[in-house]
């Protein structure tokens, strides 16, 4: 095989905008859009219209299109309960799957995919663009080597994810329990929980998370957050997240002994680096108010940040065999674990959760949300080219 054949099933916002400004572009190595799908017509005949892709076939019927021998491997950019089902009728034929974030709605749903995958002779991937970004590959880096010492708070304030009601009124499946399965955390926010993981190496043994539901906007999911947690090394962590503020904040902070990596949005990358460890300088120093001296550094990094276009790009070298697989699909189900926590905690009033989480409770409990879930009116079809919308 000398080119991937790809195709994109779900032509919504993020499908399209993966065909328009990388494909179309021919910013997609080695790769060609051969066919599309969507269960809706109307945003069928959108793309058509807007597509220099001549050549691609289009199905009503993602089964139909993995059956069809046109595809050697898909994007999966449909609505979130769909992503494990479709992965795994996709690798179940041996077609390699890359799907958007997130992994699924629940843990329960994502283990059966990830189990499926392990079994198949074909690639899964997850698009976790984020951590093509220069700085938190720098940042996982300097940890992993130790410059930051034992870790001792992580801080994630992040947000700059304003969203007018028009945007949750272009979609029936969004911010509803039954359509989307959450708010901010699973349609936004999905990226630093991931990265809140991956660059620090550690994950939280529990969490008390608290969720305001349709405070800012019209909907029945969360749209504010605030989540506190809990390290098995006795680190903790905050992490606040909503669509409603403006002007919002980006700002990663994490601490530890050696000093404190901060990186914000428009304001640049730092090292604060200690002259001397702060567990020494606490014992041994005499003065009872002098804290360690701190140098402020400017992070120094290769500059690369290929977003979405990265992730498609090693996908399609990893199929060829020319290099390894950058994101695997398994490495999704910890960022739903996450999730799920945070949002199962928010549901009885910031209870501590811990986790691994109970998948039978929140699977039950998530659905006594969608069975109360609104019935949201029919919406014509609309498709938004998302490129740059993302915070980076």
């Amino acid at each position: 095989m000398e080119q991937v054949r790809y195709g994109i099933i779900g032509l919504g916002n993020q499908g399209s905008t993966y065909n328009w400004s990388i494909f179309d572009k021919g910013q997609a190595k080695d790769a060609v859009v051969t066919a599309m799908c969507d269960i809706d017509p109307q945003k069928i005949e959108i793309m058509k219209s807007k597509t220099t892709n001549e050549n691609a076939v289009y199905f009503t019927d993602y089964k139909e299109m993995l059956d069809s021998g046109l595809v050697d491997a898909v994007l999966v950019e449909t609505p979130h309960y769909l992503h494990p089902e479709i992965v795994m009728e996709s690798l179940k034929r041996g077609i390699h799957a890359l799907c958007d974030k997130p992994a699924g709605v629940y843990t329960k749903q994502v283990r059966e995919m990830n189990e499926a995958a392990e079994k198949a002779n074909c690639l899964f991937g997850m698009m976790f663009n984020q951590r093509t970004n220069c700085v938190y590959r720098k940042m996982r880096e300097m940890i992993q080597n130790g410059d930051l010492g034992e870790i001792q708070r992580i801080t994630w304030i992040i947000t700059s994810w304003f969203r007018n009601q028009s945007y949750y009124d272009s979609g029936q499946w969004r911010a509803t329990w039954e359509g989307e399965g959450g708010g901010v955390l699973i349609n936004q926010s999905p990226h630093q929980l991931d990265l809140i993981q991956w660059v620090t190496g550690m994950t939280p043994k529990a969490v008390h998370g608290f969720c305001k539901y349709g405070h800012w906007h019209d909907v029945e999911v969360e749209d504010e957050v605030t989540a506190y947690l809990e390290y098995e090394n006795g680190a903790t962590g905050v992490f606040i997240t909503t669509t409603g503020e403006a002007p919002g904040t980006n700002r990663f902070e994490i601490s530890g002994t050696k000093g404190k990596l901060v990186f914000e949005m428009k304001k640049g990358f730092y090292f604060y680096k200690l002259n001397v460890d702060s567990k020494e300088h606490l014992l041994n120093c005499e003065d009872p108010h002098k804290p360690p001296k701190a140098e402020a550094i400017q992070v120094e990094h290769d500059g690369e940040n290929p977003q979405h276009k990265g992730i498609i790009n090693n996908f399609t070298a990893a199929i060829l065999g020319q290099e390894p697989l950058f994101v695997k699909g398994t490495d999704g189900i910890k960022m739903v674990e996450l999730m799920n926590a945070i949002e199962l905690s928010g549901w009885h009033g910031g209870e501590r959760v811990t986790l691994p989480v109970d998948e039978d409770r929140y699977l039950a409990e998530l659905n006594e949300h969608r069975a109360k879930s609104r019935v949201k009116e029919a919406v014509e079809a609309k498709v938004v080219n998302t490129s740059g919308s993302y915070e980076v």
